[in-house]
């Protein structure tokens, strides 16, 4: 195990994937990003230069990862770089994990996309990870580093509990959300619901039942990820349907692919609130923002000081 790096100086860089969340990080902790040189060659090859000195640094590098595919191997290649500028201990602050979906082998002669990645990264050479709301909880099992996992919750109770709701449902968009959806109603003191759904093919839902009341009460779907916004568009619809007056969603990773934006700026979602963990590909009336800049940074100031990050954790 390291020693205490808090004689180290601590040192603070962002791949391309999400500027602005990366700035807002380094803004919220106090110090600015360090100095990189990032460009695509003619060919498409990345290449990555530190122009300042690491050596004995307590770095972190933030990139979400995010499709395309390049968000990770350019995550690779400053881990890399960073090891390679005898930096004491890199952490990897990937505030969303892509490929977390692909977390087990559910059908014959498929990749665990999530295990893959989780020795790349151990094997280029960080020290810890970083992140947020994993859609498997159980990849942090998949490394044997240490793992912070913190809970975009910690903005979304605040944003909720100032609209002082009533008469509010917290539903579950499918029995995989239950347990995030319980953790919700008990703290903004709602009740319970779930849709029952079925998945005939991947990126396409289709809603069976609505377990639980909801005819005449505010709804608020919680989930981790929207990626085309089927499975949510298609809960909110069966909620209307069912009686709810007005009905909200909340997802810490907007992904937003495909036909997504069309799908939410049609639905019964009178609001979607997301976190700037993905950044938006365009502003959108029915989606707002919350960012999760200054959990990100009190979590990398309690790890370069060697305090407890579990006092952030809101389950």
């Amino acid at each position: 195990m390291l020693a205490s790096l808090r004689g180290n100086p601590i040192t603070l860089f962002a791949g391309r994937s999400n500027p602005a969340l990366a700035r807002k990080i380094a803004e919220s902790y106090g110090q600015g990003l360090g100095q990189l040189t990032i460009k695509d060659f003619s060919d498409g090859e990345i290449y990555v230069r530190y122009e300042e000195s690491i050596r004995g640094t307590d770095l972190f590098i933030t990139q979400s990862t995010h499709p395309p595919g390049d968000n990770w191997l350019e995550l690779m290649m400053l881990i890399d770089a960073a090891k390679r500028a005898s930096a004491a201990r890199i952490t990897a602050v990937i505030p969303y994990f892509g490929y977390a979906r692909q977390d087990r082998k559910d059908q014959p002669r498929v990749s665990i996309g999530a295990k893959l990645l989780a020795n790349m990264l151990t094997t280029v050479g960080i020290d810890r990870m970083l992140t947020m709301d994993l859609h498997a909880p159980q990849i942090q099992g998949f490394f044997d580093i240490p793992v912070d996992h913190l809970y975009g919750s910690a903005v979304f109770i605040d944003y909720f509990r100032a609209l002082n709701l009533t008469n509010l449902v917290v539903v579950a968009p499918d029995v995989g959300a239950i347990k995030m959806a319980r953790a919700y109603a008990k703290r903004l003191d709602a009740d319970l619901a779930v849709i029952d759904k079925r998945r005939p093919r991947q990126n396409e839902a289709q809603v069976m039942n609505i377990i639980g009341e909801v005819k005449g009460k505010n709804v608020l779907i919680m989930d981790d990820i929207v990626d085309t916004a089927g499975t949510l568009t298609s809960a909110a619809h069966a909620l209307r349907e069912a009686g709810a007056l007005e009905i909200m969603a909340a997802c810490t990773h907007p992904l937003l692919s495909g036909p997504a934006y069309e799908r939410i700026e049609k639905s019964a979602l009178s609001r979607l609130v997301v976190t700037d963990t993905i950044p938006l590909q365009r502003p959108s009336p029915r989606i707002e923002v919350v960012s999760v800049a200054s959990i990100f940074a009190d979590a990398i100031r309690r790890i370069y000081t060697d305090e407890s990050v579990s006092t952030l954790f809101v389950p």
